[in-house]
């Protein structure tokens, strides 16, 4: 970033035959171009004193402002004042970003002078320089109180009044695109810069309330030989084990809403080898930022239980998951409780095999490395311990929700 501003001053510098400094609104020095004068007087103590100690005492600054530079949207000329320190003629250029002052470009001026079209240029490159500005002090600003009120308020007047909050610390981009990354597990307590995250606009983490289900079917381990289980089942990855844990939310800034890659670029940063991701449909506005924060949510949760989604899956690509992650944390199906008891998570498996290849007994007996006769015999042993009838869609249908639900 420092290096952009060095190369806008020296622009300016050059527009104007002048060595250029630029200082924030607070006076402080952010870059200054070369001087290689042999005028003494060019180097007076007020800019001497700027570039060394990098900034300007607060009766420097007061005497300045009293030229009216802080209002000024255009080149404000100072007379010198030997007295103050000021030994030549100043040329100031205000910089600004949506009508605010974000600091000051200043240049040593003398007769004649540059002329009326390079200083238009030169302000022209002031007001790159108020973009650069602006956009490193939102992306300096702590939002995370604001974006967590928002995301832990119920509907109704408190979402309202954090929902302005937001808008109103996020100014004019709060109304542009936007999309909720969730990250979880996050290990920390706290958030990440978001100067660290470019394209977020605010993190917060919140606590990782995710339900805890009966035990999943197991899956086999990479390379472990077909038809065995990778061991017994452990608690589901958003159980009991993941108590007390916190998720990361990342609100991201979005140009457009087929290009998600700033998105996902965050999620990359930001999630660790165990963590998983989930983003939201893209939406303009913050209005309903619990609504993208539960899509968000959904997304990673559906990660953490089905491989194939994650580690970074887009709720929009949840499938059958964006309902099974709406429903409530009721615990197994009394049909299917006995099934996902660790005694029985080879026939859950097999049963979750058998459905998710649509029935096919030839499919699913390939995919597991057993003989058809053993796949029928398990199936049979999954309709007694549950009552249903696998001919029966509704019984089907019953048994894949459960053993889905029970993942995550």
């Amino acid at each position: 970033m420092k290096g952009d501003y060095q190369e806008l001053v020296d622009e300016i510098s050059a527009l104007l035959g002048a060595p250029a400094t630029l200082e924030n609104r607070d006076f402080g020095l952010i870059a200054f171009g070369a001087h290689d004068s042999d005028d003494d007087a060019a180097m007076d103590p007020v800019r001497t004193r700027s570039i060394l100690t990098r900034k300007s005492t607060p009766a420097v600054r007061a005497w300045f402002e009293g030229f009216g530079i802080a209002r000024a949207t255009g080149p404000v000329r100072i007379p010198a004042a030997p007295d103050a320190g000021v030994f030549r003629d100043r040329i100031c250029l205000p910089v600004r970003h949506r009508g605010v002052v974000l600091g000051y470009v200043w240049l040593l001026d003398a007769e004649p002078g540059p002329s009326h079209e390079r200083l238009a240029a030169a302000m022209e490159v002031a007001a790159r320089i108020g973009d650069l500005l602006a956009d490193e002090e939102r992306a300096g600003t702590d939002l995370s109180r604001e974006l967590r009120t928002v995301l832990t308020a119920e509907r109704g007047w408190r979402y309202d009044m954090a929902v302005a909050a937001l808008r109103t610390a996020l100014g004019p981009d709060a109304e542009g695109l936007h999309t909720l990354v969730c990250v979880a597990p996050w290990p920390d307590e706290d958030a990440p810069s978001p100067r660290g995250v470019p394209g977020a606009a605010a993190l917060c983490a919140l606590p990782w309330h995710a339900p805890t289900g009966a035990r999943p079917p197991a899956r086999p381990a990479a390379g472990a030989p077909a038809g065995r289980p990778d061991g017994p089942a452990g608690d589901p990855p958003d159980g009991p084990a993941d108590a007390g844990r916190r998720a990361l939310a990342v609100l991201v800034r979005l140009r457009s809403g087929d290009n998600l890659s700033p998105a996902l670029a965050a999620a990359e940063r930001l999630r660790g080898p165990a963590a998983t991701a989930g983003l939201a449909e893209p939406r303009r506005g913050l209005a309903d930022l619990d609504l993208s924060w539960r899509e968000a949510t959904a997304a990673a949760r559906a990660a953490h239980a089905q491989p194939r989604l994650g580690p970074l899956a887009r709720w929009a690509a949840l499938g059958p998951y964006r309902l099974l992650t709406a429903l409530p944390p009721a615990g197994p199906d009394p049909a299917v409780r006995t099934l996902l008891g660790p005694a029985h998570t080879e026939l859950a498996r097999t049963a979750e095999a058998f459905l998710d290849h649509a029935g096919q007994a030839g499919r699913t007996a390939a995919a597991l490395g057993i003989h058809r006769q053993t796949l029928y015999y398990r199936l049979s042993r999954v309709e007694q311990l549950t009552g249903l009838d696998l001919d029966t869609g509704e019984d089907r249908l019953l048994l894949h929700m459960a053993l889905k639900a029970a993942r995550l």
